[in-house]
C-alpha cells in the first residue's frame, strides 16, 4: 500500500506540473518534497499517467489521496485529444463515471464544486447537454461562492439559449450581471440582451444592447464613437453585432421614432449616428429603401449642425438613384442645397475643413439639379420648368461665381433663356459667359450666340429694332476683338459694318469694314477657302479637334463635291469627330466619346474609319455599362460591316452586352454562337456552358437540354463538368418528367464516372452515388412485380434472381461512401429483405392443402420468412447506428421508422433524442 500511495503522489505532483493553475493543491496531503526530472516520461504522457491513477485507485480504496486521484483521472480523461470519436465519447464516459463517484463517495471533498464543474463539462462533451445543464444547476445551488459560479452561470445561460429556454436563459445571465468585475460580464450582457430579444423583449433586449455599447463607446471607454477600427478586434465585432442586433429590435418597433427613446442616457449621443446608420443599413438590406432614407433624415433633421448629418442625407441621394427612385432622388438634393449651402447653418456651425466635402456636393447638386430642370423644359416647352431651372442655375452662380465651372454653367443658363424666348436676359448672360471671365470653351459661343439673342430680340420688339440692331453690331465689334481668330470673325465684321451703315453710323461701318479688309488673304470665296482649311488644320494638329471640327464644315461648304481636295477634308472631318470621342475617353467622358463615335457616320457616313468609330461607341457603352445602346450599336455594326476584320470580336461582346443588360435568352444564343465560332477550345466550352445555364434562367429547358448534351457530346473531358452538364440532364428530365430521359442520363453518369480514373472526385463520385440510386429503380420495380404464385419454386427463383440485382446495385451505390446515398441504399436494401420475407408469408398455397398440412406449410414459411425480417432489423440497426456519427438523414429516420414496427419492445416508444442515445449504447 506505501508504495501505491508514493507512485501516486509522483504521478500528482507531476501533474501540478503541467497545469500551473492548480499547483499546491496537494500540499496538505503530503509533507515532503518529491524532486521530479522534467524530461521524465511520464511527464509527457497522458495515458501513462491515467493507467497510473487507475491503478491506485484499485489498490487503494481508502487512501486519503483517493479523492484526488479521482478528480486527476477525471480530468486527464476529459482535457486529452484521442484518436477518433469513440474514444473521445469512452474517455468522456469515464470522466463522468469517475465525477459521480467522487461526488457520490466524498461529498466534502474540498474541491467538490471544480469537480461538477467539469462534470457538467463531460456531459457537455458528450452531447448529454440535459445533464449538463442539471449539473450546472446543482453547482450553483449546492456552491453559491464558488469561484467557477459566474463561468457556470455563463455556461448555463449559453445552454439553455441553445435549448430554446430563453427566459430561463435571461435569469441565468442576469446573475452574472450582478458582478461587474466577472470577466464574462460583457459577454453575459450581450448574451442576456439576445435572450430578451428571442422572447420579443424588445425594449429590455435594447436596454441590454445600449449598455453593451455604453462600455465600447461611451467617453470612459477611450475609444472615438467614429472610429470603431480603434477598437480591438474582438471588440470591434461584439460591437458591430451588438449594432446588428440593436437595428433588428428598432425595426421590430418604430424604427428610427424609437431610436431617441434610448439614447438620451448621458454619454450616447457621441454614438447615436451609428445607430441610426446600421438601422439604414439593415432596412437597404431587406430593401425597403423608403424606410432606409427616412431613418437617415430623421438624423439629419433631428441634428442639423452634426458633422454627421451631410453624409447621411448623401447617403439619401445614393440610395434614390441606385433603386432608379428619380423623383425622391431629386427633392432630396433640393433638401440637401437648401440645408447645406453656403449660407446655411451648417456651414456657420462648423469649420471650413469639415465643410468643404459638403459644399462640393453642394456645388454638384446645384448642377444636376439645374440640368435636369433644363431636359426637362426642353421636353415640355413650358415657361414653370424654364423658370425652375433658371433657379437653380442662378443659385449656382451666386453660390461659386469663381469656380472653373461657372462659365459652362452661365453660359447654359443663358441657353435656357434663348430657349424659353427671354432674349433680353439671355443677351446678359451670353455677354456675361462670353467676356467677364478668364477665356474658356464657350467664350466665342457665348459672343456670337448673344449676336443671334439680339437678332432675335430685334424681330419680338420691332418697335425698337434699331436700338438692338445698334447693339447687336457693337457687340459683334466686341466679338470679333476678343475673338479675332474665331472662324466666323469675318463673316461678323461685315455683318457688322452692314448694320452700322444701315443704321447710319458711317465711322462705325467703315471701321468695321476696314478689319474685314485687313485680313489677308482677302476674303474671296478660294482664299476663305484656304483660310478655313489652314486654321482647322491648325486646331486639329494641336488637339483642338472640337474647334477644327466647324473649321472643316466650314472649308467644306466653300468646296464643291466634284473639287480636288473634297474627299481628304471629309476624312480631316471624320478624324476630327473621332479625335474628339478619343479625347473625351482619355478624359473619362465615356458616353460624349461614343457620341462622337457615332457622329462619325452620322456627319461622314462614306469615311473608311466609321466601322472602326463604330466598334469603338459600342466599346464605350460597354464601359458606361449602358447595355440598351452597346447592343444596338454592335448589332448595326455586324449588318453593316459584315466583312470587317472586327467581327471576330462581336459575338464575344453581343453575349456579355446581352448578358448584363438582363436578356438572357439572348445572351444564351450569342453564346452559343459563340462556341461554335471560336477556335479556343477553353473559350468555347465555357461559351457553351454559359449557353445552357441561360437557357435555363430563360425558362427554356428543352434548349437547355440540347446544349447540355451537345456539351456532354463535344466535351467528355474534363471529367467535372462533364459529369456536372449530365447531372443538369438527369434533373431537367426529372423536373420535366422525363423518366426515360432521367434514367438514360443517370446511367450514363454513373458509366462515365466510374470510367473517370485520376479525374475523379469528391464531387464526380457524390453525383455518381446519387445517380446510382436511380439506376437501381427499376431493376427494384422489377423485382417488386414478380409475385410468388404456383409453381413456387419457379416464381420464387426468380423473385431471387431480381432480388439479387438489387442487392448487388444497392451495394454498388453505398460503396461510392457518400453517407446519404449509404444510409438509403442500407435503408432500401433493408425494405427489399423485409418485403421479400413478406412475399413468402404472402405467396400461393399449394392447392389441396386443408388442415394440419396447411398450417405445418404456414409454419414452414414463416420459419423461412424469419431470416430475412431478421436481415431487415440488422440493416436497419446498421443506419441507426449512423446516429453516432451525427447522421440523421430521412432514410435513418426511416429506419428507426422500421425498427418501432418490427421490434415494438425496443424501438416503438415516444422518447427524446437523449433517449434514443441511450439505446444505441
Amino acid at each position: 500500500m506505501k508504495r501505491a500511495s508514493l507512485a501516486v503522489v509522483t504521478c500528482l505532483v507531476v501533474a501540478c506540473a503541467t497545469a500551473p493553475e492548480e499547483r499546491g493543491t496537494l500540499k496538505s496531503l503530503e509533507r515532503e518534497q518529491v524532486t521530479i526530472e522534467r524530461d521524465a516520461a511520464i511527464a509527457a504522457s497522458r495515458e501513462a499517467a491515467m493507467q497510473a491513477y487507475r491503478k491506485f485507485l484499485d489498490a487503494a480504496p481508502r487512501d486519503t489521496l483517493r479523492p484526488e486521484a479521482m478528480r486527476r483521472l477525471g480530468d486527464l480523461a476529459l482535457e486529452g485529444d484521442a484518436a477518433g470519436d469513440g474514444t473521445k465519447q469512452a474517455e468522456y464516459r469515464e470522466a463522468i463515471k469517475v465525477y459521480r463517484q467522487l461526488l457520490r463517495g466524498y461529498p466534502r471533498f474540498p474541491g467538490n464544486d471544480r469537480v461538477m464543474y467539469q462534470l457538467a463539462h463531460a456531459y457537455e462533451q458528450s452531447g448529454d447537454l440535459k445533464s449538463a445543464l442539471a449539473t450546472l444547476d446543482d453547482l450553483v445551488a449546492t456552491f453559491p461562492v464558488s469561484a467557477h459560479r459566474d463561468e457556470a452561470e455563463f455556461r448555463r445561460g449559453e445552454l439553455l439559449f441553445t435549448v430554446r429556454d430563453y427566459s430561463a436563459s435571461e435569469q441565468a445571465y442576469n446573475t452574472v450581471l450582478r458582478h461587474p468585475d466577472s470577466p464574462f460580464y460583457e459577454r453575459a450582457l450581450y448574451m442576456h440582451g439576445w435572450s430578451q430579444f428571442k422572447q420579443a423583449k424588445l425594449d429590455e433586449s435594447l436596454q441590454s444592447f445600449f449598455r453593451v455599447l455604453d462600455r465600447k463607446l461611451s467617453n470612459g471607454a477611450g475609444v472615438a464613437p467614429n472610429d470603431l477600427a480603434a477598437l480591438s478586434r474582438a471588440d470591434r465585432e461584439l460591437t458591430e453585432d451588438t449594432f446588428r442586433v440593436t437595428s433588428l429590435s428598432l425595426a421590430n418597433l418604430k424604427g428610427a421614432e424609437s431610436i431617441p427613446t434610448y439614447t438620451a442616457a448621458p454619454g450616447r449621443r457621441g454614438y447615436e449616428f451609428h445607430i441610426y446608420r446600421e438601422l439604414a443599413d439593415l432596412y437597404v438590406k431587406q430593401e425597403r429603401v423608403k424606410d432606409a432614407a427616412d431613418t437617415l433624415n430623421s438624423f439629419a433633421r433631428l441634428y442639423p449642425t452634426h458633422p454627421q448629418a451631410p453624409l447621411m442625407q448623401a447617403r439619401v441621394i445614393d440610395m434614390y438613384q441606385k433603386a432608379n427612385f428619380a423623383s425622391l432622388a431629386l427633392d432630396a438634393k433640393k433638401e440637401y442645397v437648401e440645408r447645406y449651402g453656403v449660407a446655411s447653418e451648417f456651414r456657420r456651425a462648423n469649420t471650413a475643413e469639415a465643410y468643404a466635402p459638403v459644399m462640393r456636393l453642394v456645388q454638384t447638386h446645384l448642377q444636376e439639379l439645374a440640368r435636369h430642370y433644363h431636359a426637362v423644359a426642353q421636353k415640355s416647352k413650358k415657361s414653370p420648368d424654364y423658370q425652375e431651372a433658371t433657379r437653380w442655375y442662378r443659385a449656382y452662380l451666386e453660390s461659386f461665381p469663381s469656380d472653373p465651372q461657372a462659365p459652362a454653367m452661365n453660359f447654359l443658363l443663358a441657353e435656357l433663356l434663348f430657349e424659353d424666348k427671354h432674349y433680353l436676359e439671355a443677351i446678359v448672360e451670353y455677354e456675361r459667359t462670353g467676356y467677364r471671365y478668364p477665356a474658356h470653351a464657350k467664350t466665342a459661343e457665348a459672343g456670337y450666340a448673344a449676336l443671334l439673342a439680339y437678332t432675335q430680340q430685334e424681330k419680338q420688339a420691332p418697335a425698337q429694332a434699331r436700338k438692338y440692331r445698334l447693339a447687336g453690331a457693337e457687340s459683334a465689334l466686341r466679338f470679333a476683338h476678343v475673338n479675332p481668330q474665331d472662324a466666323r470673325t469675318p463673316r461678323v465684321l461685315a455683318d457688322a459694318a452692314e448694320k452700322f451703315y444701315a443704321l447710319s453710323v458711317p465711322e462705325r461701318a467703315a471701321t468695321a469694314a476696314q478689319r474685314v479688309l485687313a485680313i489677308e488673304p482677302p476674303v474671296a470665296p478660294e482664299l476663305r477657302r484656304t483660310a478655313w482649311t489652314v486654321m482647322a488644320h491648325t486646331q486639329f494638329d494641336k488637339g483642338a479637334y472640337d474647334q477644327a471640327e466647324p473649321a472643316y464644315q466650314q472649308a467644306l461648304a466653300l468646296t464643291a463635291a466634284t473639287a480636288p481636295g473634297h474627299s481628304a477634308l471629309n476624312e480631316r472631318l471624320a478624324a476630327s469627330i473621332y479625335k474628339q470621342g478619343e479625347q473625351a475617353r482619355s478624359g473619362g467622358q465615356l458616353r460624349a466619346a461614343a457620341n462622337h463615335f457615332l457622329r462619325v457616320g452620322q456627319i461622314v457616313p462614306s469615311s473608311p474609319i466609321r466601322a472602326t468609330a463604330q466598334y469603338d461607341a459600342a466599346a464605350a457603352f460597354i464601359a458606361l455599362k449602358d447595355w440598351n445602346d452597346a447592343a444596338q450599336v454592335l448589332e448595326d455594326f455586324r449588318g453593316k460591316f459584315p466583312n470587317h476584320p472586327l467581327q471576330a470580336d462581336i459575338p464575344a461582346k453581343l453575349a456579355v452586352v446581352y448578358l448584363e443588360g438582363g436578356q438572357p435568352l439572348k445572351a444564351a444564343a450569342a453564346f452559343e454562337l459563340l462556341a461554335g465560332s471560336n477556335k479556343d477550345a477553353a473559350v468555347s466550352r465555357e461559351a457553351l456552358w454559359q449557353a445552357a445555364e441561360l437557357y435555363g434562367k430563360a425558362g427554356r429547358p428543352q434548349n437547355a437540354a440540347t446544349v447540355y448534351a451537345r456539351y456532354v457530346q463535344q466535351y467528355p473531358t474534363p471529367l467535372a463538368p462533364a459529369i456536372e452538364a449530365r447531372y443538369h440532364l438527369v434533373q431537367l428530365a426529372e423536373k420535366h418528367r422525363q423518366p426515360t430521359d432521367r434514367l438514360a442520363w443517370a446511367r450514363a453518369l454513373v458509366d462515365a464516372e466510374r470510367r473517370g480514373g485520376r479525374e475523379r472526385s469528391d464531387r464526380t463520385r457524390y453525383l455518381g452515388a446519387l445517380c446510382s440510386l436511380i439506376a437501381v429503380e427499376p431493376i427494384e420495380q422489377d423485382y417488386r412485380n414478380v409475385q410468388l404464385i404456383e409453381p413456387l419454386k419457379q416464381s420464387l427463383k426468380a423473385k431471387k434472381a431480381r432480388m439479387q440485382q438489387v442487392l448487388d446495385a444497392y451495394g454498388a451505390a453505398a460503396d461510392y461512401g457518400v453517407a446519404e446515398v449509404a444510409t438509403a441504399a442500407t435503408y432500401r436494401t433493408a425494405s427489399v429483405y423485409q418485403d421479400f420475407g413478406k412475399s413468402l408469408l404472402k405467396s400461393q398455397r399449394p392447392k389441396g392443402l386443408k388442415g394440419d398440412e396447411l398450417e405445418q406449410y404456414n409454419v414452414l414459411l414463416e420459419e423461412q420468412a424469419f431470416p430475412f425480417e431478421e436481415k431487415a432489423i440488422e440493416l436497419h440497426k446498421i443506419n441507426v447506428r449512423r446516429l453516432r456519427e451525427g447522421i440523421y438523414d430521412q432514410w435513418v429516420k426511416k429506419s428507426l421508422a422500421s425498427l418501432g414496427q418490427l421490434v415494438p419492445v425496443q424501438y416503438a416508444k415516444s422518447e427524446k433524442s437523449e433517449g434514443v442515445i441511450r439505446v444505441l449504447h
